[in-house]
């Protein structure tokens, strides 16, 4: 069961080109904002990367306008556990659930979830939050981290999860912004 003041996100690699090439590209980016925007109004710490931005350009304005605050990390490594920033911001938040988005799912994701889960963290991984190019490459992916170990979750279940119970403002933002982004029914 995820905890609040146990979790954190991690926005991987949705950048530039690749991202708008991706299988589903308005569903993931509809989910992906509604993803940081309830994980900032829980109030949950998110990590940022960036594989070769140099090549591969930005995090999508889509994305990046949400996270504003947050510095990306940058990396050459598909898994971003081999990143010594990355690393180093992982263990100084003290945290060991780990939510997962971003792309693609079957390369960085994967890689990320399959390190996570040997050095012991709880991983979850946002299925409507996360693409590859083809929707064979997201499913393979999907299904590897699941049967490694990672558990599969959407954007509403995730938040709701955290927020743990239907009352106080902070629910009914919640409850607003699911709506707001199609991610589910109304409550």
């Amino acid at each position: 069961m995820l905890k609040l003041e146990e979790t954190f996100l991690v926005v991987i690699d949705v950048q530039g080109r690749l991202a708008q090439i991706m299988y589903e590209k308005d569903r993931l980016f509809k989910s992906l904002k509604a993803l940081v925007r309830g994980a900032k109004l829980l109030g949950i710490p998110i990590l940022l990367t960036e594989q070769v931005p140099e090549k591969l350009g930005s995090t999508v304005p889509e994305v990046r306008e949400l996270m504003s605050d947050s510095e990306a990390i940058s990396k050459n490594s598909f898994s971003c556990v081999r990143e010594e920033v990355f690393r180093e911001r992982l263990e100084g938040l003290g945290r060991r659930n780990v939510v997962l988005a971003g792309i693609e799912t079957h390369v960085c994701v994967y890689q990320t979830a399959r390190d996570l889960l040997e050095l012991g963290y709880r991983v979850e991984v946002v299925t409507d939050a996360v693409s590859s190019r083809s929707a064979e490459n997201r499913t393979i992916g999907l299904t590897r981290m699941k049967s490694e170990g990672a558990h599969l979750t959407s954007v509403e279940m995730v938040l709701f999860e955290l927020q743990e119970v239907a009352e106080g403002e902070r629910f009914r933002k919640l409850s607003r912004l699911i709506k707001e982004f199609g991610t589910g029914e109304q409550r």
